[in-house]
């Protein structure tokens, strides 16, 4: 079950981050600027908009393994209009369709584990669930890479279709049916409040990296996320069952692995966007040989995968998770100090790092979330989860772009080439913030899924 889940969040992240390398190609193909083409991926982020937050209540009304069914027919149906997309409209629509698809697909397979596995095995599942989501976005590029110049850009999508029919078969053998027998109302106009307000966030971000227009666009959009957000809580405060409720930040672990996963999300992105952008306009590097070095991080989390249920079991969520926080940080800071004549095998050594401290933090990060949230609250609480994701992911992408760009224009001129290396001290801050929050959990914080025993261990020692 955690394969099949793992597999479909695999498909959704490379199936993003493939479509990065595969835009010139696709320019060329329509006979359009390459910035032109950035809206197959804006117009994804508003797919997921729209139904990330609602992605919980379908599966309470449907039932998870209908939903997610349906989830990857669209997603395949998109794929397919990629594919066949005869010009950049036409594929700009195919993209929504995915990101309609992908809204749900991803947070109802975290709601299949979470629903079907039982506490005590779900840090095992849920490294499985992670270690995808690491290897998802770096293998990416160099699957687009490959798969552009050695076929088309198109195969980017068709890729897809084989593995997703396999998924929808293996999803009716082994995912059984579950469905709440008397859901609650859809909140409707909750949902249109907290579309528009990520829309205007996503999009607002990221128009607000260009010049020019796009700039005073963006400070437009940007009104719709707090006017929305202020009416989307005061309208949650009204009804009885809200899409996106707020109610369960009142569970400790919840919150904290909320609030910290923010900063570690925010720093994440900022990497995602920073590295390979460092090696190919700083260092030399081509396309694929950035892809080949930033590969190295899923290693180093495949290894790492199968020491994390242990460690969470001998020393606690608290002690692991604060620790491991502090790799991000260190991840950042070092890479703002390096150069090549330290040799690539420095930057490899560093990255193998960065990516099981990755997989360790954000192992934590998934499972004590919602390790004391009550069963008939698990679907509310993966659709906030997974939008408050999405959302620092996005802002952290943002932020990389906002301070690359306002360092060219603050630093005065023999001081710009620095700003890559400030960028990456800016992440790693933001990162830092993650720690004070997590030394707030409790030392038997999420024990029931983690096996640990804080009193037993203390009793050892002495």
């Amino acid at each position: 079950m955690a394969l099949i889940v793992s597999s479909l969040m695999m498909m959704e992240q490379i199936d993003g981050t493939a479509l990065t390398t595969a835009l010139p190609a696709m320019a060329a193909d329509f006979h359009v600027d390459i910035p032109q083409t950035s809206i197959t991926l804006t117009v994804y982020m508003l797919g997921l908009a729209a139904l990330i937050p609602a992605s919980g209540r379908i599966a309470e009304r449907f039932g998870n393994r209908v939903t997610l069914r349906w989830a990857i027919v669209v997603f395949l149906g998109g794929s397919l209009l990629g594919g066949l997309a005869p010009n950049l409209p036409v594929l700009a629509l195919a993209r929504l369709v995915q990101g309609l698809g992908g809204a749900m697909m991803v947070p109802v397979g975290r709601l299949v584990i979470l629903q079907n596995v039982p506490k005590s095995e779900l840090m095992s599942a849920m490294a499985w669930v992670m270690l995808t989501a690491t290897i998802g976005p770096m293998a990416g590029p160099v699957l687009g890479g490959v798969l552009t110049s050695l076929l088309s850009w198109r195969w980017v999508f068709y890729i897809n279709i084989p593995l997703g029919l396999l998924a929808i078969g293996l999803i009716g053998r082994f995912i059984p049916q579950v469905r709440m027998p008397h859901p609650p109302p859809f909140d409707l106009r909750g949902n249109v409040w907290c579309a528009l307000a990520l829309a205007g966030l996503i999009f607002g971000l990221e128009l607000l990296t260009h010049s020019g227009t796009a700039r005073i666009m963006a400070c437009a959009l940007l009104v719709l996320p707090p006017v929305c957000s202020v009416a989307y809580i005061r309208h949650a405060g009204r009804v009885a069952h809200p899409v996106l409720d707020l109610s369960l930040l009142r569970v400790s672990t919840f919150r904290i692995s909320v609030i910290a996963g923010a900063c570690t999300r925010i720093a994440t992105g900022g990497i995602i966007f920073l590295l390979p952008s460092l090696l190919q306009t700083r260092f030399g590097a081509s396309a694929a040989q950035s892809g080949l070095i930033t590969f190295i991080a899923p290693m180093g989390a495949l290894v790492m995968r199968f020491a994390t249920p242990s460690l969470y079991r001998a020393r606690g969520y608290r002690a692991v998770m604060c620790a491991s926080s502090l790799t991000l940080p260190c991840v950042c800071l070092l890479l703002a100090l390096y150069n090549p004549a330290m040799g690539t095998a420095v930057l490899l050594a560093l990255l193998a790092v960065h990516g099981t401290g990755q997989t360790t933090v954000y192992t934590g990060y998934n499972t004590i979330a919602y390790a004391d949230m009550p069963p008939a609250r698990m679907g509310a609480a993966t659709s906030l989860y997974s939008t408050a994701q999405q959302v620092m992911l996005t802002l952290g992408i943002c932020f990389a772009a906002g301070g690359l760009t306002s360092a060219r224009l603050v630093l005065p001129p023999s001081l710009q080439a620095q700003d890559y290396r400030l960028t990456f001290i800016l992440c790693g801050l933001v990162a830092m913030i993650a720690l004070p929050v997590l030394l707030r959990l409790s030392p038997n914080a999420g024990a029931a899924v983690s096996g640990h025993d804080h009193t037993a261990t203390q009793k050892d020692r002495l």
